[in-house]
């Protein structure tokens, strides 16, 4: 007994001497600091983003995991709330921040983080709120027009070039989706909220304008007059078609680039086609933010991470996901120049409106989609459910105040 007594004395007194050893060592340490960034990207966009991640953690004393979040953005508010959420969000379309900011969530950048004169202008006012900015933007996107170059020489120039060629080719896209079919909508003025003096105006809705009734006629003729897609036409039907060859024109974005090149599709993109009298088609120009979360306890370093990834991201992400940088140092790269599809994406978005980033837009989806279907399967006219829409929506924003 005696003897185990001394057997554990020693071992006590090994124990105490090898702890106070660690921090003159660090041969023990394995406390390392730690981010943790929730990333709304591709699998293999998160991949490439690992690395970049870690060489800043290792040159700042930092492990840090990069997280594939396909979960709902509740799940984030959720999380955050109880203190488990991320430091950093990054990825998320800049849409979104609206309910984040709402819910003070967003801690602003600094001031002196950034310079803003390297971002393209469109892609900070995408992630500012009343003048100041709460997010950083990694990458830009739109949609286009895809065309098959074994079916179509040379891609249409005007709407009515688009649809004679289409009743012989075949057209599709998710038209009852508002992301793509805002752009009919845009063409001849319409738009969701009136913008005044760089603040959006949600009390102004102009969905149901006379230029927007006009965009909504031609969206019911592509289904019902020319029948170029079914009425309950989706995305992945339409990609589908175009991937198979059935169809020599899609409307979608960069994300189905890849997918066309593996497939050996023949294609390339152009902007779309403008209105007969010459006014371009605007689409909607996403922005990818990137956002510190308000609830971080490491909010200092979480902020030198995220400019670090952003800054040192956008070419990965520009091969990697086909994303349109913008940074305009990357942007007048020969990297990006040279290619011919993300340089169409990036004309097509030149002409682009920003997606509103205010809270009020997420009464403004389900209402349109509702309202796009009951113009493409005829059960009302463009201007019956272009007011109905509106009524929703104004309902939906009256409901959330």
């Amino acid at each position: 007994m005696k003897n185990s007594k001394k057997i554990l004395t020693v071992a006590l007194i090994i124990a105490f001497a090898l702890v106070a050893l660690i921090p003159l060592t660090g041969g023990f340490a394995t406390s390392k600091k730690q981010l943790t960034v929730w990333s709304h990207l591709t699998q293999d966009e998160v991949k490439a983003l690992q690395p970049i991640a870690n060489k800043w953690g290792k040159a700042n004393g930092y492990t840090v995991k990069v997280i594939t979040d396909q979960g709902s953005f509740q799940s984030f508010q959720t999380a955050a709330m109880s203190g488990k959420g991320p430091d950093i969000m990054f990825g998320l379309p800049h849409d979104n921040l609206g309910a984040f900011w709402k819910a003070k969530l967003l801690e602003a950048v600094p001031a002196n983080l950034v310079d803003k004169k390297n971002f393209v202008s469109t892609a900070l006012e995408a992630c500012s709120f009343e003048g100041k900015l709460y997010a950083l933007p990694i990458a830009m996107e739109t949609y286009a027009l895809f065309y098959n170059t074994s079916k179509v020489k040379q891609a249409p120039k005007t709407m009515s070039q688009l649809i004679t060629l289409a009743k012989k080719v075949g057209f599709m896209y998710d038209v009852n989706n508002l992301y793509f079919s805002f752009a009919f909508i845009a063409q001849n003025g319409g738009y969701v909220f009136k913008n005044k003096g760089g603040s959006l105006d949600p009390n102004d809705i102009g969905l149901a304008t006379n230029g927007a009734i006009k965009g909504l006629s031609l969206i019911r003729d592509f289904v019902l007059t020319y029948k170029f897609m079914p009425k309950d036409i989706k995305g992945d039907i339409a990609k589908g078609n175009f991937q198979n060859q059935k169809i020599a024109f899609y409307i979608s974005g960069p994300w189905d680039v890849q997918d066309f090149i593996k497939a050996k599709v023949p294609f390339a993109v152009a902007p779309l086609p403008k209105t007969d009298d010459g006014k371009p088609t605007p689409s909607f120009v996403g922005v990818q933010a990137a956002f510190v979360s308000a609830k971080s306890k490491n909010k200092d370093a979480a902020f030198k991470l995220m400019k670090y990834l952003v800054e040192n991201s956008a070419l990965t992400l520009f091969k990697v996901g086909h994303r349109i940088p913008v940074l305009n140092k990357v942007l007048a790269s020969s990297e990006v120049k040279s290619d011919k599809i993300m340089s169409a994406f990036a004309e097509q978005a030149k002409v682009g409106i920003p997606m509103p980033n205010i809270p009020e837009m997420s009464a403004v989806w389900t209402p349109a989609g509702n309202a796009l279907s009951l113009i493409t399967t005829g059960k009302a006219t463009p201007k019956q459910a272009a007011e109905a829409m509106v009524k929703q929506i104004k309902q939906g924003i009256a409901q959330m105040q």
